[in-house]
């Protein structure tokens, strides 16, 4: 019965991505600007964001959850740890720790009270959202704040061997996520929640420390995209990461991840990324306005939902 589900599993990422391959064949025959290696690299850098966040908010549906404050989290650590990176002054790694950290904290601070105060995630993570956005705006009243050390521009803005950094932290971000997931306990535990979390408690797992530690590599992922984020373009803003936990979850549900939770991959989330980042690039060489693009979007999401919702009730029955 799991070698069954397991096969499942992979035949539905497999479908994900041949979906890739030809939105990705199309957008190369639309415009010849797409298929070249500085327009790819720029895509992959850009949609690192996006598969960073997408990443830690894969483990929080896989348990039923929802977190609509992964945006402002990524706004409020990037910008408080920016206030530390200046020429000649602290280490780098004070302010990356200082981002992390904030994004624990926000993240925890979510799992806590929707694990031990029972209150819909949705309602908790809107109202974290909204807080954290407010004390971006107060921080630093509403202003950017620029003047990097040199050595934190290398992480969003440096290459090695010819590739841009921001990938190699997607890599290992996506590839630590999917191990953690598929071959680590908590993985198991995560999966078990989700799936029947009265059972979970049944079979001893402390559903209670799941749900609180999905929520927290959300928010430490979260911070950490907006390290690489502000590195990239090199400011900081009290605006950075307006609307991202949509792309996240739009990219999470694309990539086969089930909103009622105990069903996805960090694999699939990795296509659902690479659908979305390859589906704006392609329309904005295309000249194709940007509003356009959201209700292109939007209708992917909807339709990703749906089949979803089709084919599980399609196999209840």
């Amino acid at each position: 019965m799991k070698q069954n589900h397991t096969v499942m599993k992979y035949i539905k990422i497999f479908k994900i991505y041949l979906v890739f391959l030809a939105l990705f064949v199309i957008m190369t025959f639309a415009s010849p600007a797409f298929f070249t290696k500085m327009n790819i690299l720029n895509l992959l850098r850009q949609l690192s964001i996006n598969g960073i966040i997408a990443t830690g908010m894969t483990f929080v549906i896989i348990t039923g959850g929802i977190d609509l404050s992964v945006g402002s989290i990524l706004a409020l650590s990037s910008i408080v740890a920016c206030d530390f990176i200046h020429p000649n002054t602290y280490p780098i790694i004070v302010p990356i720790l200082i981002a992390l950290t904030i994004g624990a904290v926000c993240g925890g601070i979510n799992g806590v009270i929707i694990a031990k105060g029972k209150v819909p995630a949705f309602i908790v993570t809107m109202g974290m959202m909204t807080i954290c956005r407010g004390m971006t705006l107060m921080y630093n009243n509403g202003k950017a704040i620029t003047n990097f050390d040199a050595s934190f521009k290398v992480i969003g803005g440096g290459t090695l061997l010819s590739i841009p950094i921001p990938i190699y932290i997607l890599v290992f971000t996506m590839l630590a996520g999917g191990v953690l997931l598929g071959k680590m306990r908590l993985g198991r535990y995560v999966y078990a929640v989700g799936g029947n979390e009265a059972s979970a408690k049944i079979s001893g797992i402390n559903v209670d420390r799941i749900i609180i530690c999905v929520y927290v590599i959300a928010g430490i992922l979260s911070a950490l995209a907006g390290i690489v984020l502000s590195s990239r373009v090199i400011t900081a803003t009290a605006t950075a990461g307006d609307g991202y936990e949509l792309d996240a979850i739009a990219a999470v549900v694309i990539g086969g991840t089930s909103l009622s939770g105990g069903v996805g991959s960090v694999a699939g989330t990795l296509a659902g990324v690479l659908i979305i980042g390859v589906l704006n690039n392609g329309l904005d060489l295309l000249n194709v306005p940007s509003y356009y693009q959201q209700v292109i979007q939007g209708v992917i999401i909807i339709g990703s939902v749906f089949v979803d919702q089709y084919f599980k009730s399609k196999k209840q029955n």
